[in-house]
């Protein structure tokens, strides 16, 4: 799979024609008035830059406007508010409005206390997930309203809101209210000293941080991502072996969750309400650091903790009063500083990594070793000078742009945290394999609730990323945005497809996953992650109800020669069972709609008389003999694939025919008898052809078909089991109705008749089988409707199927023969008859693998499970997908393989398993996706063989490739914003 190029062409010309004037043209032109010196200087100084601006532009280092504007306003609202980057542009717009509305608000408040309960408060509310929380509340309301259930809400996660948790919140934000005015009013205020009240809370959150960040580091496989934890689970094989070795971890997490949520933002509170720099109310400083710092405490705890315990040393450490640090700043703007400071830190050190990779992976890289010897020569020499790059990267928090991924290092411009454009979710490249993301994404959501809220995933950070692997299936997390007790996400899944580049990547992908979390129990107690280079670092593995995809090669089953023959016999024992039981529902269905006004007495059926007068065949008849259908079924099953047409022959075969008028299956009128009226078709038409393939026989003398007059049933309930009257007129010969009627197995049929539910609410229920099953006209109807059936399954020849003819009929595609116009004609029969031979041919598989069948009751046990619990059918049906996201338990595929010439047996077993979840380096991926844009939309370079999307297990450049949004990636599933509770 690749880019959409139509999409990506459009998406190029959008970008051309709207940003690149807007970014390099439509500088300002500054005129005065008035000639004041610095200004005419700095319209000199602009004049000159602007010369250099498409210059910088096509080193994507010029950010279009609409980039530019959302970048600034995340690093407002993060630095200078405490928020939090947004899962929208729109949610993005609307908090940092509100949050500067809070700011500025704060500053006019006369109140020492009004202003301290309004930070707390208002720093409280702005980090709750609001929009959310109003929108299910509005729902909830209306649902008891009307008095109807409430549904899922939709773009949210499967849990609501509960009541429990707005009483939770309220509980917390009085609680928070109440310690800082009764602290603010009541405590003294002086300077920081080491027997001072806010010292000694310094002190309380320092042994915080460090408790917390010990219960952090302990929950994930490695240790500062180098050492493997000594008590994570070393081999974890099944779930339930997993969970239980997990259980003292959880409980670890359960207490560090409380930590978080209740101990220290109620500590922070009280060393932020104990400072004297709350005095100074009409400082603008004063309003912007303690702001922030009342909000971050709720909306991103960690950080804020870490923050503080920073502030709170260093006030112990420097006790001079005259340092700038002291004299000129107070807390809230030291905390500011101290946020900024930590943020870029990280940022300097995850590129600096990133860089070191670049440089690796191009060096071990053996195909392009000597044409990038020469850059990683010039890196080295010039290390410096790579050094400022990644500085001023950082700086600015924008990408570190590798051209090519090569090690030639650009800084790209700055960007939301999104990297790109348009709305999370909206595109992905949906595909017949997007159902399996879909189902398992519920699922998926429960567990990475828990592991989030028990830390093992590590800090939860806007702009991380996390890959998750099972089987073939590679699955993409990124964090849109954190706040108090919730996190939003968005979920991608990457393609099934095995190609080259996407097969070696995954390949390393386990390798690394396999060294973390199949280690052998006598390994080394704290052993060094072998993959330490590498761009993915594992974390936890997360018990996910999903699909395992399991493929067998039937050869020796469905190629037997004893197999298929029991298939025969078989399948006329599966047949009279899904007509009975059919015929059971429907009957039970009729009566809860209305009762019959004849219940008690006799019923007739009125059969339509087929005309027994000689026919001539016709040219037409004659001519279809030739058809193509008869030519493609050959039976050589060591010939090439089976032909199976997906064209107008298969449309053709199962198609009604045109100007038939059918009646509605299981309806009471019946059909005309004798003359026909214009417009309808003769039975005689509907049968010319019913001797084609048969020895030819004398005009005058052609076979007459079999006819039944009208009947009545000779047991008053057999109604119950009655036939549409549709199926039960027959289009074969006498002779060879008679000839297959003795393959009828009539001990099945009474013992699939005792066990119907249909008679278990009558009184006498067994004497009542007893007198249906003593019915032989009841009996006769369905000797009629199996054989026809049977008979429409094999065609023409009563012969020993081979297993071309197996895969044919399975894939919907029958056989001429006599009985198909007829089969066509009725599509509910004709589906059930399908269906009966799907369930026949996983009969003979289990038999075969797992033994014979021994008894009655047993078959029976078998075709109920096939009924309940499985889907048998074809991966491209529609059905198929329906089973996915009804979440059958099971469902079975009959394929072909023509590479290697055998016949293969798909299995899918929903279960809960483990998924191994590792983090990314977020500015490698941040980087990666820059250098995409920048290739395909500056360099326009949109070669599908192209160095920066070729494989590398350090890098992972292919699947980061695939991750980014259409129309510059392809994944496959792209969930909207999906808000995780972590209550």
């Amino acid at each position: 799979m690749s880019p959409d190029v139509p999409l990506l062409n459009d998406y190029k010309q959008d970008f051309f024609l709207k940003r690149f004037p807007q970014t390099v043209l439509g500088g300002p032109r500054l005129k005065f008035m008035v000639n004041i010196p610095v200004l005419e200087q700095m319209n000199q100084i602009l004049h000159i830059l602007f010369i250099f601006l498409p210059f910088l532009w096509a080193l994507g280092t010029l950010p279009p406007p609409d980039a530019l504007f959302l970048w600034a306003m995340e690093q407002v609202l993060e630095f200078g508010l405490g928020g939090s980057s947004m899962s929208t542009h729109l949610r993005l717009l609307i908090m940092f409005i509100i949050s500067t509305g809070t700011a500025v608000t704060s500053y006019f408040i006369p109140s020492t206390v009004g202003v301290v309960l309004f930070m707390t408060g208002l720093g409280f509310l702005l980090s709750l997930n609001l929009s959310e929380m109003v929108f299910g509340f509005k729902h909830s309301v209306t649902g008891h309203r009307v008095g109807t259930k409430s549904k899922a809400l939709p773009n949210s996660s499967e849990k609501q809101f509960t009541w429990k948790e707005y009483l939770f919140y309220s509980i917390v934000l009085v609680l928070a209210l109440l310690e800082t005015g009764l602290l603010h009013h009541f405590a003294g205020f002086s300077q920081i000293s080491k027997n001072s009240p806010q010292a000694i809370v310094g002190y309380i959150l320092m042994i915080l941080f460090i408790i917390l960040w010990i219960l952090k580091e302990i929950q994930s496989v490695y240790i500062f991502g180098i050492f493997r934890n000594p008590i994570y689970p070393k081999h974890a094989q099944t779930v339930t072996l997993f969970l239980e070795k997990q259980t003292k971890l959880m409980k670890i997490g359960v207490v560090r969750r409380i930590l978080i949520n209740l101990v220290s933002p109620f500590a922070m509170i009280a060393f932020l309400s104990l400072d004297s720099s709350l005095q100074g109310l009409h400082s603008v400083s004063v309003s912007i650091g303690f702001t922030r710092a009342f909000r971050m405490i709720w909306q991103n705890t960690e950080n804020a903790l870490l923050e503080t315990v920073i502030v709170s040393a260093v006030h112990l450490l420097i006790s001079n009063t005259d340092i700038w640090w002291n004299r000129n700043l107070d807390t809230g703007i030291r905390l500011l500083l101290v946020g900024i400071m930590r943020d870029r830190l990280i940022q300097f050190i995850s590129k600096l990594q990133f860089a070191v990779t670049v440089l690796l992976a191009s060096w071990t890289e053996k195909k392009r070793r000597k044409s990038t010897t020469t850059l990683c020569v010039l890196n080295i020499v010039f290390s410096p000078f790579m050094l400022v790059f990644i500085v001023f990267s950082t700086l600015l928090s924008s990408p570190l742009l590798p051209l090519f991924t090569l090690p030639l290092f650009l800084v790209g411009f700055p960007r939301p945290i999104q990297s790109w454009p348009g709305v999370v979710g909206t595109t992905a490249c949906v595909c017949a394999d997007t159902v399996y993301y879909y189902q398992m994404v519920p699922s998926l959501n429960t567990a990475l609730q828990s592991a989030m809220a028990a830390g093992s995933l590590g800090l939860l950070l806007p702009g991380s990323h996390y890959l998750g692997r099972f089987q073939d299936r590679l699955i993409w997390i990124m964090i849109l945005e954190c706040g108090y007790t919730y996190c939003c996400i968005n979920i991608k899944g990457l393609e099934l497809q095995e190609t080259s580049c996407h097969t070696a990547e995954a390949r390393r992908v386990d390798e690394v996953f396999e060294g973390a979390f199949e280690q052998e129990e006598y390994a080394r107690v704290c052993s060094i992650n072998e993959h330490l280079g590498n761009v993915l670092t594992p974390c936890t593995v997360l018990p996910v109800k999903l699909y395992s995809d399991a493929r067998n090669v039937l050869s020796g089953i469905i190629d037997s020669h004893d197999n298929l023959k029991e298939f025969k016999g078989d399948l006329v024992k599966v047949l009279v069972w899904i007509l009975l039981q059919y015929c059971s529902r429907r009957s039970n269905v009729q009566e809860n709609v209305h009762k019959t006004e004849n219940k008690g007495k006799a019923s007739l059926i009125i059969l339509p008389a087929l005309n027994t007068s000689p026919q001539t065949e016709s040219p037409e008849d004659t001519d279809s003999l030739n058809s193509e259908n008869l030519d493609d079924w050959s039976d050589d099953v060591f010939g090439e694939e089976p032909t199976i047409k997906k064209g107008k022959e298969e449309k053709d075969q199962l198609k009604v025919l045109p100007g038939i008028n059918l009646p509605i299956p299981g309806s009471v009128e019946s059909q005309r008898v004798g003359k026909h009226s214009a417009g309808t078709v003769t039975e005689n038409s509907l049968y010319q052809a019913v001797a084609l393939g048969y020895p030819a026989t004398d005009k005058g003398k052609q076979e007459a078909m079999a006819y039944i007059p009208l009947m009545e049933f000779s047991c008053s309930h057999s109604h119950l089991l009655s036939l549409p009257e549709e199926w039960i007129s027959n289009c074969l010969p006498n002779s060879k109705v008679k000839e297959m009627s003795s393959l009828f197995p009539e001990d099945w049929y009474h013992f699939v008749l005792r066990q119907l539910e249909c008679f278990h609410s009558e009184e006498n229920a067994s004497n009542v089988v007893e007198e249906i099953a003593k019915d032989r006209i009841l009996k006769d109807f369905y000797v009629h409707a199996v054989m026809t059936c049977y008979f429409s399954l094999f065609g023409v020849d009563n012969m020993i199927p081979s297993p071309g003819h197996i895969l044919r009929v399975y894939s919907g595609v029958f056989p001429w023969s006599l009985a198909l116009d007829w089969l066509t004609e009725k599509p509910e029969l004709f589906q059930l008859a399908l269906k009966a031979f799907r369930y026949t041919l996983k009969l003979m598989i289990d038999k075969a693998s797992l033994g014979p069948i021994e008894d009655f009751k047993e078959l029976t046990n078998c075709l109920e499970e096939y009924e309940s619990d499985w889907y048998i059918g074809l991966v491209s049906d529609e059905k198929w997908k329906e089973a996915i996201l009804q979440e059958k338990p099971y469902l079975f595929s009959l394929g072909y393989d023509p590479n290697m010439g055998v016949y293969t047996g798909r299995v899918l077993t929903l279960q809960e398993l483990l998924i191994q979840v590792g983090k990314l380096n977020a500015e490698a991926v941040r980087g990666q996706w820059a250098n995409l844009s920048w290739e395909l939309l500056y360099a326009t370079n949109d070669d599908e063989e192209r160095y920066s999307i070729q494989a590398h297990p350090l890098l992972l450049r292919n699947l980061t490739v695939q991750a980014a949004d259409p129309p510059l990636g392809y994944p496959i599933y792209s969930s909207k914003p999906l808000h995780i509770h972590l209550f």
